[in-house]
């Protein structure tokens, strides 16, 4: 039995079904997914989804869906699935009698005496999607048929009939290559058996997307089907199908498809969901190696990359080469975030906070890494001192002040009509914790004869006295989220956690425990960290609607996985092994939200109330980073009473 199974009950519900998803990538960038019912319920959601050259690299989905029908005695039947408003045809999900994800996504279908298997996964790095298909039981002749629906467009669009489209297809090995507009590539689908491409242009109207639907946007596709694939296919035989941008050899698919498999995990326990879950973000296209935040939609971010790169790589496989990597990349492609004005001003001191993690996992690294990176490390904080960032001041306190009218310039960032929900202005106190941690790290690693090193000492004794000023309420009982020109703002947020969670703080053990012990009463949840205390009048404790509703309520109740990785780290310093047994039940409740939303693996924001739902991004890096370095650092606890 595998880890994560589904039973023939629960796929043919579709109330149940239709709300969960599976994810395979080719770690390049492109990407499978649907729901384990086979029905897709967003735009998002295809079979071969990829990201174009020609398109500046933004992801389109080429293969939508490919329907397949078994045939026997001239019955059909049809294993795939659409959604036409309130209709479902065809109802092959009916069929369904196991599901598992493990190394693969493997479906066995049972009808009229047949049974059948079906394994889905893309190619490693190659932008190619294999299925293969084996007819386990059979009593008479059966035919495979394959019928390909097509999109060809970006993924955040819709695809519509029209008269462009061009219909031609040329004849390759077993198969048929095609592109349905100019600029895209040729999509190969072959099989690595003889068949008959029998072609039957058609469009299928208004196909209706679900989960687009329920999000007030526009929902429905209409999807072009250039013919279908059939070939016979005896009792115990495997065809593999394969779709891809390059022309294939087909055969070579069966030792492909089995190579693959070979080089994959079994998901056979939380923690190693987890890991196969944290390799799917990091993509790695010619000499750059980055992180996608989030599937299916989030673009790449540069504040996203520093805050999960430690948890995907050191704290995942203690693979320091990716970290490198990624780190590397990441500091060539984005130096206005390091050295000028951005509107993520938090980014470059996240890169110190990054890197400080590799150099307390692997203690006694220090000197190496002022060698790679000090100079770097110094230009970024030089371009506060010096104001090269505009719309960050360092003031005579030492302090930063933060502040460009009309623009969010923090990790809490949604806007609606344009107007930031949470703008912020002035001292933040996640920007100052940054400041202060990423001043006396460069100090730690760095030569004391440094000429430098005098005018750190200077900014970080002057914000040892004005931090507490600048944030405590009363008498320190927790901090203010800022200090902006209106006074303190006394909003119980998250953003207090990260002072008393950074190696290095301006506040003491006892400031650290009240905020710790109301953080625990109105933020902390089975789901992570609340983003605004439910004792506020602007609690919003469901992120549902609209895109004004749900971006109305985005940082304003909705409870955050990532957050809670430094909730735990700074509970494990403060209580020591005291926390250790909390903390292992904190992570340990996520193991049944691999079995939903995204299969074998966790979701973006949770509801802040219960049942504490799901939404956003189905696979979200921050999430699977936070619990994989919450572990390390409950692992540390542990350990270090060996």
């Amino acid at each position: 039995m595998a880890y994560i199974e589904f039973n023939k009950k629960e796929l043919v519900n579709l109330e149940y079904s239709l709300k969960r998803e599976f994810l395979s990538t080719n770690r390049a960038g492109g990407y499978l997914n649907t729901t384990i019912a086979g029905c897709n319920t967003r735009k998002y959601h295809g079979l071969l989804v990829l990201p174009i050259d020609n398109f500046s690299g933004e992801k389109h989905v080429l293969l939508s869906s490919l329907d397949e029908s078994l045939i026997q005695h001239n019955k059909e039947f049809n294993l795939g699935i659409h959604c036409y408003g309130e209709i479902y045809e065809p109802r092959g999900h009916k069929y369904i009698v196991n599901l598992e994800v493990d190394k693969a996504v493997a479906i066995t279908y049972s009808v009229g005496g047949m049974k059948f298997r079906k394994v889905m996964l893309l190619g490693l790095r190659q932008d190619q999607v294999f299925i293969s298909y084996t007819l386990l039981e059979a009593n008479s002749p059966t035919t495979l048929r394959l019928k390909p629906f097509l999109a060809f467009r970006h993924i955040h669009s819709l695809s519509k009939a029209n008269t462009n489209v061009n219909r031609i297809f040329n004849e390759v090995d077993n198969g048929i290559s095609i592109s349905m507009y100019s600029g895209f590539p040729q999509l190969f689908m072959q099989t690595d058996t003889k068949c008959e491409f029998v072609p039957n242009p058609d469009w299928y109207y208004n196909i209706e997307y679900k989960e687009e639907s329920r999000r007030a946007y526009d929902s429905k596709e209409d999807l072009y089907v250039p013919g279908f694939f059939e070939m016979p296919i005896k009792k115990g035989e495997t065809i593999i199908f394969s779709a891809s941008t390059t022309k294939e050899d087909p055969l070579r698919f069966k030792n492909d498809f089995s190579s693959i498999i070979d080089k994959k995990r079994h998901r056979d326990s939380f923690i190693e969901c987890l890991r196969i879950s944290a390799d799917q973000f990091i993509i790695k296209r010619g000499e750059k190696t980055s992180i996608y935040p989030g599937y299916p939609w989030l673009d790449s971010d540069p504040r996203e990359t520093m805050l999960t790169v430690p948890g995907l790589t050191l704290f995942s496989e203690n693979n320091s080469k990716r970290f490198f990597d990624i780190i590397d990349t990441f500091v060539d492609d984005y130096s206005e975030y390091l050295f000028k004005k951005s509107n993520q001003p938090d980014t470059s001191l996240w890169l110190f906070w990054a890197i400080q993690q590799y150099t307390l996992y692997f203690s006694g690294k220090k000197s190496a890494i002022y060698k790679k990176y000090g100079e770097t490390l110094k230009l970024i904080l030089l371009s506060f001192i010096n104001g090269d960032k505009k719309n960050v001041k360092m003031h005579d306190t030492a302090l930063l002040w933060a502040e460009e009218r009309g623009v969010a310039l923090s990790w809490m960032d949604a806007y609606v009509n344009g107007v930031p929900v949470t703008e912020r202005t002035g001292y933040q106190v996640e920007l100052n914790a940054l400041w202060y941690n990423a001043i006396c790290y460069l100090m730690d690693i760095m030569p004391k004869s440094d000429d430098f090193y005098e005018e750190l000492d200077r900014l970080k004794k002057l914000l040892d006295i004005n931090f507490v000023k600048a944030f405590c309420l009363y008498d320190c009982h927790y901090l203010a989220d800022y200090l902006g020109p209106e006074g303190q703002n006394k909003f119980v947020r998250p953003n207090q956690l990260f002072v008393c969670s950074f190696e290095y703080s301006p506040i003491n053990d006892s400031i650290k425990n009240s905020v710790l012990s109301l953080v625990k009463h109105e933020l902390l949840n089975t789901r992570g960290i609340r983003t605004l205390s439910p004792k506020n009048p602007a609690y919003k404790g469901e992120y549902d609607g609209d895109q004004i509703s749900r971006d109305s309520a985005y940082h304003q109740g909705t409870s955050r996985v990532w957050l809670l990785s430094f909730y735990i780290e700074a509970s494990l310093k403060l209580y020591g092994q005291a926390f250790v047994n909390k903390a292992t039940d904190l992570v340990m409740e996520f193991q049944d939200e691999l079995q939903t939303h995204c299969v074998g693996s966790i979701s973006e924001v949770f509801d802040g109330d219960p049942p504490h739902q799901p939404h956003g991004c189905t696979s979200y890096a921050g999430s699977v980073a936070s619990l994989l370095r919450s572990i390390n650092l409950i692992e540390k606890y542990k350990n270090s009473t060996l």
